[in-house]
């Protein structure tokens, strides 16, 4: 099932201009990040590793710029960012689920250079409070070093739980995992503890629990009662 997806085009290879646009984009970020957000943040990780060190500063800078809304001149990163798409090749990248698993898909035709620069555009495109969400996410993504796989996706929210449940709509999916009956919008802070409390002993392995799985349950536990406390 597609999730996300962010098509970019960029110059042609052995081509000595350098431009970038922004074709389709798939973009889901509520609440955030959603899976737009993690997306965006998987492109940049993917392949920020791969371009000059000497523009890793000024892409920091830029996403900071786009945060706040500034006028970012053209040229910028020794590319040309701009609507016009003609004669130019596309790259194109995913993020897929089926169930809790998930998978970051991405066919680039340009230079990494492109890949980033067309990621961190798109968070121009979004709503102010969305983008000013997600730059964060963007920033931490540029330091990331390590597969893309559920270490980096809890590394983005900073959160425990990775399941796509638990980010495309983590009240529905922690009230779901305390136990709440269907139709359940806004329990109490003393009903969300006793469900906590209940499901903690039931995971527990002094009380038949799974052991080899009892730390993620656990872990997944304290997280949906922290998402139905804020």
């Amino acid at each position: 099932m597609l999730l996300a997806e962010i098509e970019i085009w960029h110059t042609r290879p052995l081509t000595p201009t350098r431009r970038v646009s922004l074709g389709h984009l798939v973009l889901p970020c509520d609440p955030t990040p959603g899976f737009g957000g993690l997306l965006l943040g998987a492109v940049v990780a993917r392949f920020v590793v791969d371009i000059d060190e000497e523009l890793v500063a000024d892409t920091h800078r830029l996403i900071t710029q786009i945060q706040r809304g500034e006028h970012i001149a053209q040229p910028r990163l020794r590319h040309r960012f701009q609507v016009d798409r003609h004669g130019m090749a596309r790259s194109l990248h995913r993020l897929v689920g089926e169930g809790d698993d998930f998978n970051f898909e991405f066919d680039s035709q340009g230079s990494p250079m492109h890949q980033v620069l067309g990621a961190i555009y798109a968070l121009e495109r979004l709503d102010i409070p969305t983008r000013k969400s997600l730059a964060p996410i963007l920033g931490k993504a540029m330091n990331w070093r390590g597969p893309l796989g559920s270490a980096f996706v809890a590394h983005l929210v900073g959160s425990k739980a990775t399941s796509l449940m638990s980010i495309g709509d983590p009240r529905a999916w922690a009230l779901e995992l305390l136990g709440f009956p269907p139709g359940t919008i806004k329990p109490s802070s003393s009903e969300v503890k006793a469900k906590y409390r209940a499901r903690l002993r039931e995971t527990h392995p002094d009380h038949g629990g799974d052991e080899v799985k009892a730390g993620t349950s656990i872990g997944d536990l304290g997280e949906a009662r922290k998402i139905l406390l804020r």
